[in-house]
């Protein structure tokens, strides 16, 4: 019997041991080591700050270790890349930039790269040319006033030496317009990594301290970030081709339809124009706030008027990206991407619910319109009396299976046919049918 517990003990002891090994992950494995990766394959435009700041605030509020930004762009706005700067600057959660194999981080990406906690790049990749230019109706020319050059050369230079990172450089790429391959950029101390991809930097980086924490990251689990809805729809309008497209049919629209009153062009021109403003970095919350009033107006408008559903289809279309763009696009710590999900359903839901009761209230209006009166209907149909009519006695008749009062300039009698020739309010005026 004691054999018997000893060997029961001695199994149960073994058998824990086994488990223990099988369910304890690698060191260095642990999963809940994940790095967020940003994907930037564009010109840096009013959307990307946006995007930027949302991909930091999840990474932020999902406990990842890093947020990886893989720049392949060939520049963009100066403004949009100092909040850029700032907002990575700002971030609780290391930031890394990395150019991907066969990409390139010119002009603003250049400095964006710079702006990081640590830089990479993939082999037989180019960064530099951040020399600012001017667009003009004649195209683009250099900019050449002491003044802005002078001011993005010390905020350039600020920035790389807040990093630890080649001054030289920094002044020279805006100046000079100069430009490093990989090798060079490493050489010269303008990047920390070269990496054939975005796992061999994280195995790279992995133990790096930065931002008061240890990175983790050589077997972290790699999740691309994927934007809203709202921003998905910001970054499309953000298109420099796209939004300037939509301001110049806006305009074109607004005078086709005054030249052409009723057409409803007009309605259009001016949500095309709104929505050209907000992808060339107007207010969103402004211009989300007026397209939800021109919407509000434009339903009204359409119950008031005799048309054909063409306000009231603008003015649906303007309530839906209204109420789209007003979700919350900051980096406010409480408006997790859960909390986001949830505001666009409570808010997109009861707008898309609305507008569709409206479209079928106003199919019902059109419908209503293209009948016959009802009283030009139902002259000449056959009724019969309940009882006796006289010419100053009504009596009542049945007509489609309902009760009518009638009245008639002749006397009829009960349960005959009778001719509807008039309506008198509720009183059918009728006649003994020949």
């Amino acid at each position: 019997m004691q054999t018997r517990r000893a060997f029961c003990s001695l199994f149960i002891f073994f058998l824990c041991i086994t488990l223990t090994a099988a369910l304890t992950p690698p060191a260095g494995a642990a999963p809940e080591d994940r790095v967020l990766v940003l994907e930037i394959a564009e010109a840096i435009t009013p959307a990307s700050d946006n995007l930027i700041a949302d991909a930091i605030e999840r990474a932020e509020n999902g406990n990842f270790e890093a947020l990886v930004i893989s720049l392949d762009t060939p520049g963009g706005g100066l403004e949009e890349t100092q909040i850029i700067i700032k907002a990575i600057e700002n971030a609780t959660i290391p930031v890394i930039g990395y150019v991907p194999e066969s990409g390139k981080a010119w002009s603003a990406g250049t400095l964006i790269l710079m702006g990081t906690d640590i830089a990479g790049m993939a082999p037989f990749t180019v960064i530099g040319s951040a020399q600012p230019v001017q667009m003009s109706a004649e195209g683009t020319k250099p900019v050449e006033d002491e003044k802005i050059i002078n001011a993005l050369v010390k905020f350039s230079v600020e920035t790389a030496r807040k990093h630890g990172r080649n001054e030289t450089f920094a002044e020279e790429v805006i100046t000079k317009n100069r430009n490093l391959n990989d090798e060079e950029a490493l050489e010269e101390g303008v990047i920390e990594y070269r990496a054939s991809s975005i796992p061999d930097l994280l195995a790279q980086v992995d133990g790096e301290r930065v931002k008061d924490r240890r990175l983790q990251t050589a077997n972290a689990e790699i999740e691309i970030y994927s934007p809203p809805l709202p921003l998905s729809f910001l970054k499309l309008i953000s298109n420099p081709v796209l939004s300037s497209l939509l301001l110049t049919i806006g305009l074109y629209g607004i005078i086709f339809g005054i030249a052409n009153p009723g057409a409803g062009a007009e309605i259009f021109g001016i949500i095309a124009i709104v929505l050209g403003l907000i992808g060339t970095g107007f207010n969103i919350n402004i211009a989300a706030f007026f397209l939800i009033m021109v919407g509000v107006g434009l339903l009204i408008l359409e119950l008031e008027s005799p048309g054909f559903g063409i306000f009231g289809l603008a003015g649906l279309i303007s309530l839906i990206i209204g109420s789209v763009f007003l979700v919350p696009l900051g980096a406010e710590n409480i408006y997790t991407p859960e909390f986001r999900r949830t505001l666009l359903l409570t808010i997109v839901t009861p707008t898309i619910i609305l507008g569709l009761f409206l479209v079928f209230a106003i199919y019902k209006v059109a419908e209503t319109r293209k009948k016959k009166p009802v009283i030009g209907a139902i002259i000449g149909d056959i009724a019969r009396t309940i009882d006796p009519i006289e010419p100053e006695k009504r009596g009542f008749v049945r007509y489609r299976g309902e009760y009518w009062k009638a009245r008639s300039e002749e006397e009829i009698g009960a349960e005959e046919e009778v001719e509807i020739i008039g309506k008198e309010m509720e009183v059918l005026v009728v006649k003994r049918k020949i």
